[in-house]
């Protein structure tokens, strides 16, 4: 098994749930988020365990859609989405902690592949941390366009 993980904090002036309804509102994340082109839901509405999607983003100039799974929840304190592509299973994080001046948002991110066979590892030695440093830079991104949107949210 490959195991590649990246993690990106983000210290945001708005409560827990000011933060958790900017974070979980899967409708308004192209709108939230520079990186998102669109969302379109293909199970379950709110978000809740299960609920899935198919999420376009823009990664590398280019667009590329990924299907996604809420595959845990402990409101309004942490989320896993999951997503399997190209061999590998993607697991993303967001855990929220109160703060004096509002929420700690940390997001990690990562790939493990099983039994990743020539091609893969040969690919991953080649472009692995290009690949883990773009998607640090997408995290920090992202992060700073949810911090905007819920500092809206909580004022």
């Amino acid at each position: 098994m490959s195991d590649e993980w990246v993690e990106v904090t983000k210290d945001i002036n708005a409560t827990p749930e000011g933060v958790w309804s900017v974070v979980t509102d899967l409708d308004s994340a192209p709108e939230v988020m520079r990186n998102i082109v669109a969302v379109e839901r293909l199970e379950g509405d709110g978000f809740s365990v299960g609920t899935r999607w198919k999420e376009t983003r823009r990664m590398f100039g280019r667009d590329e859609a990924e299907t996604m799974w809420v595959s845990d929840i402990d409101e309004p304190r942490s989320y896993t989405v999951q997503s399997r592509a190209g061999g590998a299973l993607y697991t993303t994080v967001f855990r929220l902690t109160p703060t004096e001046m509002g929420t700690e948002l940390v997001v990690t991110f990562g790939a493990e592949t099983e039994d990743p066979g020539m091609g893969q590892r040969v690919m991953m030695a080649l472009f692995g941390k290009a690949a883990m440093k773009a998607t640090r830079k997408a995290l920090v991104e992202d992060l700073d366009d949810i911090a905007v949107a819920a500092e809206k949210v909580g004022s």
